[in-house]
């Protein structure tokens, strides 16, 4: 039997965040990871980059140590409006190794769990298992970070009800082998809103970001040309319903895009593995669809392919587990402050809709923070969860789920954890 201070079910954000934390802290721990890297919505799904959010410096401990490692592969930049999570996606899954290796963080890859045992209100282990082997993990401490609450489905903790509809997943991918100077020369000429195109020269290496949705909430400079596309059979109307483009740090000539956005006649569930196949095949052919269309439509892309597609979905919300509290969207706009805050952020209520002139983005009028009793579980009281099947509403989840908080969140488990187990 192998045993454990922490057992991390889950090497997401808020997964990695919490075992290197932990081990920093002295305890003994283990990142059970279903993949063969760490990082989760970073290096699996192409989430880059970070969003940015006001952290105050509240547990960002392991976002700091992040950034600083990453920038001794080239692979960090921070843009010129202040985010420095700009981070390149392949570089992250060495730096995750390195800082896992530097804490003492024990790691088992391609590993899920499949069973648990328990006794009363607490769970005394698990069991994990690879293609060839089984294993029991016994630990003093559990915390599901699996992103869908995996843990907490086979431990049969308490799942909160989904009653909103679902949010469109997307596929995001990479295209490479563009003149960027070209592209970057048309796009901030062809677009004149600073809030949606900008452009920088970072350590000599041009950078940019542009966007384009079928919401008529702005006047968005490239929507003509979607719709010529449109009307051409280029692309389709749902291919258009939500474009994003970023610059990748280490990696000249390539641009990372934050769609498609997986447009379905009925909601998909993340968690059903038919919907989710056949949402991939949907997306890949919609990402065909797109680079079709930037190749013939945006100078600079002449000679550009497609150089990766991620191998993850990119899931918004799933499941959220009921913990002491469940935090709510008055929560959110409420402001209300915490002795010990496990995070600090403004991020807005961000809801992602299948339907046009839909979705949701609502800023805050003041910022908000979160108490611990979100990620400790009402069920077993050795068991945590962090990252987004965090015990939150709907609406408060959409606010939550961005990748700095994420990371807050572990940090806070591992803190939290450390902190009993000293006294």
């Amino acid at each position: 039997m192998h045993k454990y201070d922490l057992v991390v079910c889950g090497g997401g954000t808020a997964g990695i965040a919490a075992g290197y934390i932990a081990a920093k802290h002295g305890l003994k721990t283990l990142i059970v990871e279903k993949n063969i890297h760490l990082g989760g919505s970073i290096t699996s799904a192409l989430v880059i980059p970070a969003m940015k959010s006001n952290t105050q410096n509240i547990n960002c401990e392991f976002y700091n140590d992040f950034i600083n490692e990453l920038r001794e592969y080239n692979g960090q930049i921070t843009y010129a409006d202040g985010n420095q999570g700009w981070f390149n996606p392949e570089l992250s899954k060495i730096a995750f190794d390195s800082m896992m290796e530097k804490a003492g963080c024990d790691i088992l890859y391609d590993t899920e769990v499949t069973d648990a045992q328990t006794d009363k209100n607490l769970v005394k282990s698990i069991i994990i298992a690879s293609k060839t082997l089984s294993l029991y993990i016994e630990s003093l401490y559990f915390l599901d970070t699996t992103g869908d609450g995996n843990l907490s489905k086979i431990l049969n903790n308490k799942i909160l009800e989904n009653k909103e509809p679902r949010q469109p997943m997307t596929l995001r991918f990479h295209v490479s082998g563009i003149d960027m100077k070209k592209f970057a020369d048309w796009i901030m000429n062809f677009d004149k809103d600073r809030n949606v195109t900008t452009s920088c020269n970072i350590e000599n290496q041009i950078h940019l970001s542009t966007a384009c949705t079928w919401d008529k909430d702005r006047n968005w400079a490239l929507w003509p040309l979607f719709e010529d596309a449109i009307n051409k059979g280029i692309i389709r109307e749902s291919d258009a319903s939500y474009f994003q483009l970023f610059t990748i740090p280490g990696m000249p000539g390539t641009v990372s895009l934050n769609c498609p956005r997986i447009v379905s006649d009925k909601d998909i569930d993340p968690i059903d593995m038919f919907g989710k196949s056949i949402a991939l095949m949907t997306a890949r052919k919609q990402i065909w669809r797109l680079y079709s269309f930037m190749k013939q439509y945006f100078p600079g892309f002449e000679e550009s392919y497609i150089s990766n597609i991620a191998d993850m979905l990119g899931v918004r919300e799933s499941r959220r587990v009921e913990c002491l509290k469940v935090y709510t969207k008055e929560d959110i706009l409420s402001g209300e402050q915490y002795a010990n805050p496990v995070l600090h952020a403004d991020y807005p209520i961000d809801i992602h809709s299948y339907k046009k002139d839909s979705s949701t983005l609502q800023h805050t009028k003041v910022d908000y923070e979160l108490p611990i009793e979100c990620l400790k579980s009402a069920d077993y009281d050795n068991l945590y969860v962090a990252g987004r099947n965090v015990s939150a509403d709907f609406s408060a989840q959409a606010a939550l789920r961005i990748q700095t908080s994420c990371f807050s969140m572990g940090e806070a488990v591992a803190k939290d954890i450390a902190k009993i187990l000293r006294t």
